[in-house]
Order: structure tokens, then C-alpha cells, then sequence
């Protein structure tokens, strides 16, 4: 099997944030398709909750100070770095003040779900695509892991379908257990315009204000491939996959081979 270039664009990662089967996943999953032979890129966002310092997160000046335009705002797109030598890999961090510095990941410290979530998502998922751009590294499969990546296969097939670093990249999404409990919020249908992206692009799938389910059916609809990521994972989002014609790869708990395998699938 040839190697492939893998982007993973994670919503939660070790060590960097506590230890949850997210967190847990979003660290295991890039090393052991690094250690398949195939060459990974991955990225996060900067949570608040992310110690910099002990973590030795730096920003990349050559890759920040973009300004990204959400819901018609200007928001600076800041991009920093760290590694995990024990794992012989690299994390960009995708960073902003308006929606990361100083926050948690879905709730504040009373444990109301983030009113902006949609946002956050949106923002996060233009900043790591910006960012690929810039490096000038063009990947053959986009994994997208967990509910802050979920608009990703959106942006890649429908705004950046014609960039040369995204055209013929293969995207696949993995489906997580529930962790949003509330749907986006009245912002979320106002941040999803760019490019050729209109505001009723998903208005097939979600309510208006869209819930968790929701978010991975938007992924599932744009995406190559559905990876069912953990056994609490709504069985609606793996249904909806089959009944618009999209291969779903089941729950494995020895997923290495299976998910290299599954990205293979999917190549012409």
C-alpha cells in the first residue's frame, strides 16, 4: 500500500487537554497512522484551558495574523505550535482571543453550552484549511475527528473544491458519542456564508440552529467516508451515511489497519 499524506483536524487532543475518549483518540489516532508509514499533519484548536507554557505551545508568525470574516466580524487568525517527542509529532494550534483564549472547550465555567459553538467551529475549521494552504502541503485523505471538525468536509467540497492542496484530497469524518447537548445557537446560520457557501447550504439537514446529530449528518453529506469513532455514537448519523450512498466503516476498537485500510477504499 502507498503512503498517503493524512490531515487530521481534531477537536481534542492529550496531553494537551484532560483525559477523555476524545482527547484520548484524538492523540492515538495520528500516531498510529504515523507509525503505519504515512505522513501526518494535525491540528487543534487552542483551547483556554491549554497550559502554553508547560506545553511549550509557540506562535508561527509566518502562518499568523490572516483575519478570517465570520458572520461579516474580522476575527485574527493566530497559529502556534508544540510537539510530543514521545510520539515524534507536531500540533498546529489553531488560536483566536474572541474564541479560544480563555475559554473552555463547549461550556463556561457554570456549564452553559457556548452560545457561539457554531462559530467557534466555523472559524476553526477556515483557519486549519487557511493554514494547509500556506504550507503548501496537499494531503490525499482529511480525517475529521469529533464535532468542532464537522463543518470541514462542507468547506473542502463546496469553497475550497478548486484549491490545488484540497481538489482531490478524499475527506472522512469520524462520528464521536454525543458531547454538544444543545443545538449551535441563533449565530450559526449566519457564520456558514463563504465563497459559495450560502446560508441555506445545510437547511436540508438541520432545524435552523442545528444539534449535535445534525452536525455530523452535514459532515456525513459532504464527507467520502463515515468512521463510527465510538460505541455511544447515534446510530441515526451511520443510517443517514447509508441511505445517501456513503461507505461507513463500524466501530473497531483495533482500528489502525481498519481506518488505513478504509482511507484506501476511497482512493481512485
Amino acid at each position: 500500500m502507498k503512503a498517503k499524506k493524512v490531515l487530521f483536524i481534531t477537536t481534542e487532543m492529550m496531553p494537551f487537554v484532560p483525559e477523555s475518549p476524545r482527547a484520548k483518540k484524538g492523540l492515538e489516532m495520528p500516531q498510529a497512522i504515523q507509525e503505519l508509514g504515512h505522513e501526518i499533519r494535525t491540528f487543534s484548536p487552542n483551547w483556554g484551558i491549554i497550559n502554553e507554557r508547560r506545553n511549550q505551545l509557540h506562535e508561527v508568525i509566518r502562518l499568523s495574523g490572516m483575519n478570517l470574516i465570520i458572520d461579516d466580524t474580522d476575527h485574527t487568525l493566530v497559529i502556534k505550535v508544540a510537539s510530543i517527542p514521545s510520539a515524534r509529532m507536531q500540533i498546529y494550534f489553531i488560536d483566536n482571543d474572541d474564541y479560544f483564549t480563555h475559554r473552555n472547550l463547549i461550556c463556561d465555567d457554570n456549564g452553559n453550552e457556548y452560545t457561539d459553538n457554531g462559530e467557534r467551529a466555523v472559524f476553526y475549521v477556515r483557519g486549519v484549511l487557511e493554514t494547509v494552504k500556506k504550507l503548501r502541503w496537499v494531503p490525499d485523505i482529511i480525517h475529521c475527528h469529533g464535532w468542532m471538525s464537522s463543518f470541514a468536509p462542507l468547506y473542502i467540497k463546496r469553497a475550497y473544491q478548486d484549491e490545488p492542496s484540497f481538489c482531490d484530497a478524499k475527506v472522512v469524518f469520524s462520528a464521536t458519542a454525543p458531547d454538544i447537548k444543545t443545538d449551535l445557537g441563533p449565530s450559526f446560520q449566519a457564520s456558514i456564508p463563504f465563497r459559495n457557501i450560502k446560508q441555506n447550504e445545510v437547511s436540508d439537514i438541520t432545524t435552523g440552529q442545528c444539534t449535535f446529530e445534525e452536525m455530523a449528518k452535514i459532515a456525513v453529506k459532504y464527507a467520502d467516508g463515515l468512521i463510527v469513532d465510538d460505541r455511544k455514537t447515534p446510530r441515526t448519523i451511520a443510517q443517514y451515511a447509508k441511505e445517501i450512498g456513503k461507505p461507513v466503516l463500524t466501530f473497531k476498537t483495533d482500528y489502525a489497519q481498519a481506518y488505513s485500510d478504509f482511507y484506501e477504499s476511497l482512493m481512485p
